[in-house]
C-alpha cells in the first residue's frame, strides 16, 4: 500500500503536497476534496491541477538552473 502510494505522488506532479504543506493540512486530505469538488463540479477543478501542474514544474526547472551566488 505504502509502494502504491509512494508511486501515485511521484506521478501525481506534488500538486496536493505543495497545497498540503501550505495550508498545513495532510495532502491525503487534500486530495480526498479534490475529487469530491470534481465530481460535484463535474470535472472543471482538473483544469486548476493541471495549471498547479504545469506552475510547479516550472518553477522546479527555473531553481534548478539559477546560478548560485558566492
Amino acid at each position: 500500500m505504502l509502494h502504491f502510494q509512494n508511486f501515485l505522488e511521484r506521478s501525481a506532479f506534488g500538486v496536493s503536497a505543495y497545497i498540503g504543506e501550505k495550508i498545513g493540512v495532510a495532502s491525503s486530505r487534500v486530495r480526498l476534496y479534490f475529487i469530491y469538488l470534481s465530481c460535484a463540479t463535474f470535472g472543471s477543478p482538473i483544469i486548476i491541477y493541471l495549471f498547479l501542474a504545469f506552475w510547479l514544474n516550472i518553477k522546479k526547472y527555473i531553481h534548478e538552473r539559477r546560478p548560485l551566488s558566492d
